[in-house]
Formats: structure tokens, C-alpha cells, sequence
């Protein structure tokens, strides 16, 4: 016990080809910013980057801007490839998003009060690009999402802006004849609502009995409407869809009356191939571990208990929660999802203590318990004799957490949101760990050990995926955006899923790994959803 192990000829290979898919994928990921000038400043105290090739001094600019609970990092694919087409791109972070430090005041859905707050901002951030030395006088927005409301409402209101982008479209803003030029883009995978939104917007031009990949309209008199589905992609999957940035491009030339070199942006096959190779490294990386255990621990369940312990806080964590105040953190749904995890793993850990307690007294008194009984309950580890190393307790749960934080950081705050947090998140950080941490360790707990089943761990995430989902049921209105992180935090639970489990196997013990996800999840909650102050 708390020795390590050296590398065998296959994790050494595994090792290797995880390394060439990272370098390659970086490679090829840094290729999209070679040739490119871009520069950082602040507008008041909103964090903004501009995008623009060297030959871009005389071009229209494009404001864009991200959707709920997103950043900079998620708009890169569209601020790419419009300056390498020869557009200046102009990127921010929204008030209470990403490395802005303003929190946001009020109510997300109160058009007068956030809504407004966050049309101003990006008025105040097209000012500032109007102003570029390199701009024409030109210039066009792009939203995603909660955005797409915001840059509607903005074009509508400043009819100088030449064309608008509504990715993910909800709004009520538009007009027959304003914004003008306006394209709408859904993923084909998106809700059926957001297509017909799409299409009502595009009939308010049309008339009536408008379809998907048709322009009707005129670009001369700023007429132009065109609703288009991006193929095979859903809410965020649309970000960096092909048909996304190659009917934005042709908008934005159409509207201009420009042509540039048909770059498109097509990251999703390199960022597949770099964290997957971040993954596949984290295979031969695990038998470095010490391990901590002589036999693996755990609940070791079986069948019947398993069932037990997953399902009922699935079905109650919902419940309790349905009517209670959760508005005690200044991130918005963050403080929801705190309370979701801590209630979940407390109702686990009560769920597993009976467990514990039946079994106890069932292995005390053999005579008077029926042999399938005890059967049922499965064998458990003796919890007075745990033969447990601290010290490698310790290193190991450090190593996985270092690994997940900084391996998977630089590459997550690089090419895909704002990871890395600015001064006052980090509070929040620890105070989400307190919900994370609780249910993180009952789940690993609960999913492992000497005689614990097949498919326990996937039932587990299951069942919690389930207990959310129910959760937004029960209160649409207020959970609703919770919705589109369903897919992110599926995506979090396989990838880091398997990381902790090569972690259990290397070490016999749960919490390592528990602790690994748990601080993860309460970084990327902590980091990602928006700060306000109701």
C-alpha cells in the first residue's frame, strides 16, 4: 500500500499517442490565430478583444456577442473566421459573465432592468469598435442565444447597423422592417420552438409560408431575411457547426458587398482530438498513483440496496427543493445546483448509513436472517479494519485534482469558455464545493467496492441527470436555462466518469477521484454561470 507502479508497454503507448493528438491538436488549433492581430482592452471595465487581419484597415466591424452563461472563448469559431475574411471581429464578455467583474442587478427576465443593462453594454462596446482606426464606419452584431434578444433589440433601435446575426433566436423585438438584413440560425437539433421562432421572425419579411434556406427580402434596401438550421448540431454545438460560420460569412458579404478567402473556422475535430487525447493520458498517468487501499473500497452493493440508494434522492432532492429558497450566491442557478448536489449526497450518505446499520445487524445475527437477505445486501468491508493510507490518500487526490483543474484549465479557458477565475469567483468556488464535495462522495461510494455491480456508476449519474431534469419540470420558469448545460454536464460526467474510475482502479479508493470531480464541478459552476445580485 502507497507504493507506486511503473508503466507498462501499453499505458507507455497509450501515453505516446495521447501526447502527438494533444501537440497536433494544439498545432492545429493555433493555426486559426496565426496571421491574425489580436489585441485586449477594456470598455469601462467590460473585458473585450478585437480580431483583425494586418491587411484589415479599412473593413466593417462585427460586434459579437455570447449567450447565457458563456464568454468570449465560446465566440471564437465566428470571430475567426470573419477577420480572416477580412472583417474586424470584436468579442466581449457580458456584465456578470466571464472575466467581467460588474454583477449583474435584477432579474434575468426583467426586460427593464438586466435586459436593459446588457443592450447598453453592447452599445458601449459597438461604440468602442466604431472608433477602431481600422473600421469604415460599418458594422453588424452577432448573438447567441440570450444575445440574440439583445442584438435584435439594439439593431432595432440603431438602424445604422448594416446587418444582424440571432443564433439560437428567441425575441420579440424585431420588426418587418427592422433589424436590418437579419439572419436566424437554429441547430437542426435544437427544440422545435426555436425553429418556429425562426421562421416567425423571417414571415414578418416573407409574409407568410417562409422556409429554411431561402432569403427573402433585399439587401439594397435592408429588407434581407433568411432563416437556415445548422445541421447535426444542438444549443451550443451550433457555435462551431460548419453551416453556422459558412452562412454567417455569406451574409456578412452579401451585406456588404464584400468577398474575403472562404476561411472557415473547424475546430470540433481538433478539440475532440485534444481532450481526447487529454483523456487517454490520464489512462497510463493513473498507475502512477499510490495505491491507497489494500482491497478496493467502497459500498459494495448489491442490486436491491443500489436501487434504493440511487433512485430515492433522485425522486426527493426535487421535491424538497421544489418551493425552498435557493437565492443565497450571487451566481445565478449556480446556488440552485449547490443545494441540488449537497441535499442529493446528504439524502445518499442517510440512504447508505441504513444500508450499513441493516447489514451490521444482519451479519450479528445470521440464524435470524433469511440467507437471500443477506445475499441482497451485498458484501461489505469491515469499516473497523480499513486498512487505508493516508499519505497516499492525500497525493493521490491531489495529483487528480491538479490533473483536472490545470490539465483540462488551460485547454477549457483557451478554445472553449472562461475558466480561469477572476478574483471574486473564487469564493464562490469553495462555496459550491460544499454542495459538489458531499454528493461526489456518496456517488463514488455508493458505485464502488469489492462486490459492487456492473453499471452501478453509470445508474448513479443517471439517476442525478434524471433528479435535474425533474427539477426543471417542477419549476420551468426559473430553472429553464439549466436546460442547455443538461449536455455539458452529460459530456463532464462521461469524460471525467472514466478518469475517476482508472483513479479507483489505481488507488482502491473512491475519494480521490470524488474529490477530483467535485472540485471540478464546483470551478466550472463557480466560473460559468452568470453574477447577480437579486
Amino acid at each position: 500500500m502507497g507504493t507506486r507502479r511503473r508503466l507498462t508497454p501499453l499505458r507507455i503507448v497509450v501515453a505516446l499517442a495521447a501526447l502527438v493528438a494533444i501537440a497536433v491538436a494544439l498545432w492545429q488549433l493555433q493555426l486559426g490565430k496565426d496571421g491574425l492581430i489580436i489585441s485586449h482592452a477594456t470598455v469601462g471595465e467590460t473585458p473585450v478583444t478585437v480580431f483583425r487581419l494586418p491587411s484589415a484597415t479599412n473593413a466593417p466591424v462585427v460586434v459579437i456577442a455570447h449567450g447565457f452563461a458563456g464568454s468570449q472563448q465560446l465566440m471564437q469559431p465566428f470571430a475567426q473566421t470573419l477577420a480572416r475574411n477580412g472583417y474586424i471581429a470584436v468579442t466581449f464578455d457580458f456584465t456578470g459573465h466571464g472575466r467581467n467583474p460588474v454583477t449583474m442587478v435584477g432579474d434575468v427576465d426583467e426586460p427593464t432592468k438586466i435586459t436593459g443593462v446588457l443592450v447598453d453594454e453592447l452599445g458601449r462596446v459597438t461604440d468602442y469598435a466604431r472608433k477602431l482606426p481600422e473600421n469604415d464606419g460599418r458594422a453588424a452584431v452577432l448573438g447567441h442565444s440570450m444575445a440574440s434578444d439583445i442584438v435584435v433589440a439594439y439593431a432595432v433601435a440603431h438602424p445604422e447597423i448594416v446587418a444582424t446575426v440571432a443564433v439560437s433566436v428567441f425575441t420579440r423585438k424585431s420588426t418587418p422592417t427592422l433589424p436590418h438584413n437579419l439572419l436566424v440560425i437554429v441547430g437542426a437539433l435544437e427544440p422545435q420552438m426555436l425553429k418556429d421562432e425562426g421562421l416567425r421572425i423571417v414571415n414578418q419579411v416573407a409574409g407568410g409560408n417562409a422556409v429554411a434556406g431561402r432569403t427573402y427580402g433585399s439587401f439594397a434596401d435592408g429588407t434581407a431575411r433568411r432563416f437556415v438550421l445548422s445541421s447535426g448540431v444542438e444549443h451550443i454545438g451550433v457555435l462551431y457547426g460548419q453551416d453556422s460560420m459558412r452562412e454567417t460569412l455569406h451574409w456578412m458579404n452579401d451585406a456588404f458587398a464584400r468577398t474575403g478567402s472562404g476561411w472557415i473556422d473547424r475546430r470540433p475535430i481538433w478539440l475532440a482530438l485534444l481532450f481526447g487525447g487529454l483523456i487517454a493520458l490520464a489512462w497510463p498517468l493513473s498507475a502512477l498513483l499510490p495505491r491507497a487501499a489494500a482491497v478496493p473500497m467502497g459500498a459494495s452493493l448489491a442490486w436491491k440496496p443500489l436501487l434504493l440508494a440511487a433512485i430515492v434522492p433522485a425522486v426527493l432532492t426535487p421535491l424538497i427543493l421544489w418551493k425552498a429558497p435557493t437565492d443565497f450566491l450571487v451566481i445565478l442557478l449556480g446556488d440552485y445546483l449547490t443545494l441540488h448536489f449537497l441535499l442529493y449526497g446528504l439524502l445518499t450518505a442517510a440512504i447508505l448509513v441504513l444500508i450499513r446499520l441493516r447489514s451490521r445487524r444482519a451479519a450479528q445475527h445470521p440464524a435470524r436472517s433469511h440467507p437471500q437477505e443477506l445475499a441482497a445486501l451485498g458484501a461489505l468491508p469491515d469499516p473497523a479494519h480499513p486498512r487505508v493510507a493516508i499519505g497516499a490518500l492525500v497525493v493521490a487526490a491531489i495529483a487528480a485534482i491538479g490533473y483536472n483543474i490545470l490539465g483540462f484549465g488551460f485547454a477549457l479557458d483557451s478554445y472553449l469558455f472562461s475558466f480561469m477565475p477572476i478574483e471574486p469567483r473564487i469564493p464562490l468556488i469553495a462555496a459550491v464545493a460544499c454542495g459538489t464535495i458531499p454528493y461526489f462522495l456518496t456517488a463514488e461510494w455508493m458505485a464502488h467496492g469489492q462486490g459492487a455491480k456492473r453499471g452501478a456508476y453509470a445508474l448513479a449519474k443517471f439517476c442525478f441527470l434524471a433528479s435535474l431534469a425533474t427539477a426543471v419540470a417542477l419549476n420551468l420558469q426559473k430553472l429553464f436555462f439549466l436546460i442547455i448545460i443538461v449536455p455539458a454536464i452529460l459530456l463532464l460526467f462521461l469524460a471525467f466518469g472514466l478518469i475517476s474510475n482508472w483513479t479507483y482502479k489505481a488507488t482502491n479508493h473512491p475519494l480521490p477521484g470524488a474529490l477530483a470531480n467535485a472540485v471540478l464541478f464546483a470551478w466550472a459552476i463557480a466560473v460559468t454561470f452568470p453574477m447577480v445580485i437579486r
